[in-house]
């Protein structure tokens, strides 16, 4: 029903666009990685050599559209755990076995405003607080209806309802790891550009309430503001920058009574080519009992705090992550395009209580072939008090029509 009443309302919008000419965009992609975890404490190691495709098509008349994408995940060497299957002697490997509809929207899209309902990918900003999830194979994406209003240039007004979370667990997705996850989630985002950056003030109502997930109790609402931007020094030296506050407190059901605090402060210096990057990110813990966290179980939260994913839920006492790092990149290097090196150091602590959860060293170099695009990627993490030594690797290649 929801689905029915968002197409009407998108097709009452769009008016006289239908009748204009239609044309078809065909949408395909593909990806092979390869993953492989050691990790401490656990008596085998995981080896995941996943195959994921999608497919689907695009068709556009006008001011409207509608798209409509399948995927799907093989494991083609399946010696991990992914969280639904496998032996939990082996490390966890997020990317199960999945046949499920991607994507599955009615869009009419002007200037100044656009209706999107149905199936959808929402990211803002940088994914913190709401994301794609796009590293993991299925991916996250919401059922939902989205407006994106531009009133006069430069004003931005971006508010989605969303009943359903499609997570990345797939279509046998169970217990604390469903497929989907239901509750009436309202993401908020008024965002304008000045002089200085990006100025965006956001209002996030996650409502997780199901029985299931009950346990991780993450219905939460969270306010805050963020700037983004950046200011040339010259034709070769550029400083981009963000910083961001929130406040987030329990919502709905949840039946913890808390409040805490998020900060970031991050800064990139590109110089010729040469990166260097620094930041300082806190999700912060509550001040009483009971001890909760800051959480962004809507986040794409790979991003953040370490490729190796030991904090993906933020633990009770909070997270502080300082981190630095630096890289190069080259336009064109033989055959490959967009070639790049990175490395990152994260040290990680708590909030509260004045732990010293363990460090954490990233790498990536990637590049393009024409239209796939080649990543190797590692990470380890070197565990003081929290979780165990774990060492990532990934091989990964990505195509797209």
């Amino acid at each position: 029903m929801r689905y029915l009443i968002g197409t009407a309302v998108a097709l009452a919008a769009a008016g006289p666009a239908c009748a204009q000419e239609m044309t078809l965009k065909p949408v395909a992609e593909a990806r092979a990685r390869y993953e492989r975890v050691d990790q401490d404490g656990l008596s085998q190691a995981a080896d995941a050599l996943t195959l994921r495709v999608r497919g689907g098509v695009t068709a556009a008349s006008g001011a409207i559209s509608a798209t409509v994408i399948g995927q799907g995940t093989l494991a083609a060497v399946d010696h991990y755990y992914d969280g639904l299957n496998g032996a939990a002697t082996r490390p966890l490997v997020a990317d199960p076995q999945n046949v499920a509809l991607y994507v599955a929207q009615l869009q009419y899209r002007t200037k100044a405003l656009s209706l999107t309902a149905g199936r959808q990918k929402i990211t803002l900003d940088d994914e913190r607080f709401v994301g794609n999830v796009g590293f993991r194979d299925n991916a996250q994406t919401f059922d939902a209806v989205r407006a994106e209003i531009t009133p006069i240039r430069g004003l931005k007004l971006d508010i989605s309802y969303a009943w359903s979370v499609r997570t990345i667990w797939g279509i046998d997705g169970a217990g604390a790891r469903q497929q989907a996850v239901g509750g009436d989630n309202v993401l908020g985002n008024l965002s304008y550009v000045t002089p200085l950056g990006t100025l965006t003030g956001f209002a996030y109502l996650v409502d997780q309430d199901e029985a299931a997930v009950q346990a991780f109790r993450q219905s939460s609402q969270t306010y805050g503001a963020r700037l983004a931007g950046s200011h040339a020094f010259g034709p070769a030296v550029k400083l981009a920058y963000q910083a961001s506050y929130a406040r987030q407190s329990d919502y709905h059901r949840n039946p913890n009574d808390y409040a805490a605090d998020y900060w970031l402060a991050d800064g990139l210096l590109d110089v010729k080519g040469w990166k260097l990057n620094a930041g300082y990110e806190v999700l912060g813990a509550s001040k009483g009992l009971p001890f909760t966290s800051f959480q962004t179980p809507l986040g794409t939260n790979f991003k953040f705090q370490g490729w190796a994913d030991k904090f993906l839920t933020t633990p009770a006492n909070g997270l502080r992550d300082l981190y630095f790092g630096g890289g190069y990149g080259w336009k064109q290097a033989g055959p490959l395009s967009g070639l790049s090196v990175q490395a990152t150091w994260h040290r990680f602590d708590s909030d509260r209580l004045g732990q010293h959860y363990g460090n954490e060293i990233d790498l990536l170099a990637s590049a393009k072939v024409r239209k796939t695009a080649v990543s190797l990627r590692y990470a380890h993490y070197e565990a003081r008090e929290m979780a165990t030594d774990t060492d990532k690797y990934w091989i990964q290649l990505d195509w797209a029509y």
